[in-house]
């Protein structure tokens, strides 16, 4: 098997990676900090028109119909450039509206004129094809026209204006919007079952690629900064206190990406040990990208701790991914229950 991408699937990324670095630059997140939205919509419509959102949908709904392992790697360089925007729950969003016959707003959504933003359930509450309840946190909401709830049984679709009386919260990262809401008897547009096509799973994983991203865009920018900072007449990488620390980011990123890659592999084979190789890149990438995240302001030193510095960004941006989806100490403790940790 060979697990190297491709040249076409290499082409892709550099699209990608081009794209971000000119139209979303890590500087707009500090720039933009204070708007509703990190990102401007024309950007997000100009990223949804190269098919950043429709990658791995099917040709008839408007998408490429490319296998998961590519959207993975395209996850992977999103979370590398530290891209702004709901690009998790606006790619799966398309995809249960595609599956649920609604072809109109698919493709509403893949051409970015309508934008979908993610809900997690906290605490007590229920969602399902019937409705949901309960009290949910907002991410990446602000300005959608449509939400994500994601559950183990199936996703729902629903209207932003269910969530009219969300209160906004502080967040840790300056690109990402928080807000909270208690809904008592909320209507739901579409419901895909797990059965159909578990966008659970594909969620866990396209997070796990972009937590992989963060851990190597950090390892990338503490290891520049090793190379380039001279003190005392030379540079600080030829110190071990600094090898070794960004030797060990380097192969904290390898193994994310490596474990990543092959349960995008085996997501998009069917493989019978799909869910147990999700669970491992999901818990793997996290580490990484924190540790990782952390290392990197700690190479740095006194400036990796400014805010007008770009190193605390990755930090911040991995700590809310670990969370999202399903929280870490879920992650391990049903990775253990699988076959190959008993």
């Amino acid at each position: 098997m060979n697990l190297l991408p491709s040249d076409d699937q290499l082409e892709l990324v550099s699209a990608a990676a081009e794209f971000v670095r000119a139209r979303m630059p890590i500087e707009d997140i500090r720039r933009r900090a204070g708007d509703e939205s990190p990102v401007d919509p024309a950007v997000w419509k100009e990223g949804a028109e190269m098919g950043l959102l429709t990658l791995g949908l099917a040709e008839e709904h408007g998408g490429a119909g490319q296998p998961f392992d590519d959207e993975a790697l395209l996850f992977v360089e999103l979370g590398r450039q530290l891209a702004t925007g709901p690009f998790l729950a606006s790619t799966l969003g398309a995809r249960v509206a595609a599956h649920c016959g609604d072809s109109e707003l698919s493709g509403l959504i893949g051409t970015g004129s309508a934008v979908v933003g993610l809900a997690e359930l906290r605490g007590d509450g229920s969602v399902g094809a019937d409705g949901f309840t309960g009290t949910f946190d907002l991410i990446d909401a602000a300005g959608c026209s449509h939400v994500l709830l994601i559950t183990r049984q199936g996703a729902a679709l629903v209207a932003a204006s269910e969530f009219a009386d969300a209160l906004d919260l502080d967040s840790v990262d300056p690109a990402i919007r928080l807000a909270t809401a208690t809904v008592t008897a909320g209507s739901v547009v579409h419901w895909l079952p797990d059965s159909a096509d578990s966008i659970w799973l594909r969620a866990v994983l396209l997070s796990a690629a972009f937590l992989a991203g963060i851990a190597d865009g950090a390892s990338q920018l503490a290891t520049e900064h090793a190379k380039t900072r001279v003190q005392f007449g030379r540079p600080i990488g030829v110190h071990q206190a600094i090898k070794h620390a960004c030797s060990d980011m380097a192969v904290r990123t390898e193994g994310a990406f490596a474990q990543v890659c092959f349960a995008a592999v085996c997501l998009a084979s069917a493989r019978p040990n799909t869910l147990t190789q999700a669970l491992a890149a999901r818990a793997v990438a996290a580490s990484a990208a924190v540790d990782n995240g952390a290392t990197c302001i700690h190479v740095h030193g006194g400036m990796g701790y400014t805010y007008e510095h770009n190193a605390h960004l990755y930090l911040k941006r991995a700590h809310v991914y670990k969370h999202l989806i399903v929280e870490p100490s879920e992650v391990l403790a049903e990775l253990l229950t699988q076959e190959v940790a008993a």
